[in-house]
């Protein structure tokens, strides 16, 4: 077998990878393999599980060094919109994912598109997914401010096998461990019999506990003297708000077109907007509670 330098310099930094697999440099180390045949401009490391917030294992730095407020407000609140996060949470599964794989039919007319991702990520993202089990996954994230062509997702998509098998071996070594998962689940478990409530007898918000959109959008409609939302028009606004067409919807959840229509009606009623902007006003409101 003949290699020529290109080659080479792939199996050092493949070799380097290998060598940073216990160290704060992996995720920097594996970036510099990957950019050397396809261009991105942002990158991210996280842990999916539903019902929680993101956990970041690493991210690339922002050129003067100042936190990135955008991507705060994501790890607040707007990770539940993220068509990747929604993806890993419904259908875990190990393998490359594009953002044409999960985005809903109305993605890019959504207001999360709209404020978010494209003032973040403008162009296009990517996904190397490690289903660590039932509940978690494992993302390893590529944004860029152009589109990829069918180069580059050819080129990703045949890196995704050892990519894959590296993020798999980096998982001792992240701070989620499994003596932290065992941890953690003992904390609820025993929590569990004893919630402390607020007056009224709802459940009260624990210190790391993601912020309620219900929550929120129970209040609103108290205050305009309508009755709460029910769970499946909660259900309908957050898909309304992640991208998902009223077709889309009424597939996604086995009801007829009509119902969702119902469904949307009932709920601009009893929140008293007139449309999805204003509906995401209300759920990003929810996730910067002040003190």
């Amino acid at each position: 077998m003949e290699l020529d330098w290109r080659d080479l310099a792939f199996h050092r930094e493949i070799g380097a990878v290998i060598e940073a697999l216990d160290s704060t440099q992996f995720w920097t180390r594996l970036t510099r393999a990957l950019e050397r045949y396809v261009a991105f401009d942002n990158w991210v490391a996280l842990r999916f599980a539903p019902a929680e917030a993101p956990l970041v294992c690493a991210e690339s730095p922002t050129p003067d060094g100042a936190v990135d407020v955008m991507f705060q407000d994501y790890l607040e609140a707007l990770y539940q919109l993220d068509p990747f996060y929604i993806d890993a949470c419904e259908r875990p599964a190990s393998g490359f994912v594009t953002l044409a794989d999960v985005a809903p039919d109305n993605f890019t007319m959504t207001s999360y598109y709209q404020r978010y991702f494209r003032k973040n990520i403008v162009g296009d993202e990517v996904h190397f997914n490690y289903m660590i089990d039932a509940r978690h996954t494992l993302a390893f994230s590529l944004g860029a401010t152009r589109r990829y062509n069918e180069r580059d997702l050819a080129v990703l998509a045949l890196c995704a096998p050892w990519v894959l098998a590296l993020m798999r071996q980096r998982l001792p070594h992240e701070m989620f461990g499994l003596s932290a998962a065992v941890s953690a689940t003992e904390t609820n478990e025993a929590n569990e019999s004893d919630l402390a409530t607020e007056p009224g007898g709802s459940p009260a918000l624990q210190p790391n506990e993601t912020p309620t959109y219900a929550a929120r959008f129970a209040q609103v409609a108290q205050a305009a003297g309508r009755a709460p939302l029910t769970a499946r028009e909660v259900e309908v606004a957050m898909q309304t708000l992640s991208g998902f067409s009223t077709r889309a919807i009424a597939e996604k959840l086995s009801i007829s077109f009509e119902t969702v229509r119902a469904h949307k009606k009932h709920i601009y009623t009893k929140l008293n907007i007139n449309s999805q902007s204003e509906l995401f006003a209300l759920f990003y409101e929810a996730g910067h509670r002040g003190p």
